[in-house]
């Protein structure tokens, strides 16, 4: 079961909907949600125009848990299915046509090291096949009023380019069921909103159970909420000085030996040639170019996402 909290204004506005704990370990969206309805039920906040659609625990089995996944990741292959196989496909079959019921969505995480919180937005306006948008305006000004100053794009992309790599050292034998080899695997809670007309915005708030995390999530629900109108609060100004950052690479971990060179965390700089990892068998894993790490993972499961690459970039 799904609780989803709603809450109508009576006059028109957008729909937003807010999305906590896709990864069920990652509880700070949960929390500043929850903290939201105890002020909406008792008056203290008010939707005067459009809907916000609260849903603290996208991923029951997973927070149930205190684990990252149920049965896998939900924010990968969210789509609708006629055969669900595991819990994800079951939730996604139930999310995916609330999104599409809404203008906006807010899907609120944390990630595994230290750092500082950013906005991932999508990509800029095209007509290409990966991912085609037309809100790419909307959708910044959105991005730069969330209380973030660090805004990254560049997701679907690179993920895809990940996923030719993985393609080529995956010989077809073994490819059969392999969710991982396939480039609309990359597709999350947000990718799946902007393929169904709107626009949506991912929150990563700080590191797992990181006190000020929720704090986080909180004003930038709140933020949302008076930028888009839903309530009669003054309209936060946009960050004055964002920095922008595209990502450009990702790197599978390939062994559970393979290791980090040293600690990393999000956003740590990187100079080319400068070692990030040491595969099992002792070859080393280079910086192709300066730039960042970006969500470095020293759990990630064998085949997956170890980390990311980024580099500074401007807005589109």
């Amino acid at each position: 079961m799904i609780q989803v909290h709603q809450f109508l204004g009576l006059k028109p506005g957008p729909r937003l909907i807010v999305l906590g704990a896709v990864h069920g370990n990652e509880t700070c969206g949960t929390v500043a949600m929850r903290r939201l309805i105890e002020e909406l039920g008792s008056g203290k906040l008010h939707i005067s125009a459009g809907s916000l659609t609260l849903v603290p625990v996208a991923n029951p089995l997973a927070f149930a848990r205190g684990q990252r996944v149920g049965d896998r990741n939900l924010n990968r292959n969210f789509r609708p299915t006629l055969h669900p196989q595991d819990n994800e496909d079951r939730i996604a079959n139930v999310l995916c046509p609330l999104l599409a019921s809404h203008d906006v969505l807010l899907d609120l995480h944390s990630f595994h090291t230290a750092g500082e919180p950013f906005a991932m937005r999508g990509p800029g306006n095209n007509c290409g096949t990966l991912e085609p948008f037309s809100l790419a305006n909307e959708e910044h000004a959105l991005a730069v009023r969330l209380g973030v100053r660090r805004i990254v794009d560049g997701w679907m992309a690179t993920y895809a380019t990940g996923v030719a790599e993985r393609l080529a050292r995956t010989p077809p034998a073994n490819r059969a069921g392999l969710l991982s080899v396939d480039p609309f695997y990359g597709m999350g809670t947000t990718e799946y909103m902007r393929s169904q007309g709107g626009i949506s915005i991912t929150l990563e708030c700080g590191q797992h159970g990181d006190a000020s995390a929720p704090e986080v999530a909180y004003q930038a629900i709140r933020n949302a909420l008076a930028h888009l109108g839903l309530i009669k609060d003054t309209a936060p100004p946009a960050c004055p000085e964002p920095e922008y950052l595209l990502l450009t690479q990702v790197v599978d971990r390939m062994h559970t030996e393979d290791t980090f060179a040293r600690p990393w965390t999000s956003f740590t700089p990187v100079s080319r040639g400068e070692v990030i990892g040491v595969r099992f068998g002792g070859g080393a894993v280079l910086a192709e170019q300066d730039g960042f790490v970006v969500f470095p993972n020293p759990h990630a499961t064998v085949g997956n996402e170890w980390f990311y690459l980024a580099q500074l970039s401007k807005p589109t």
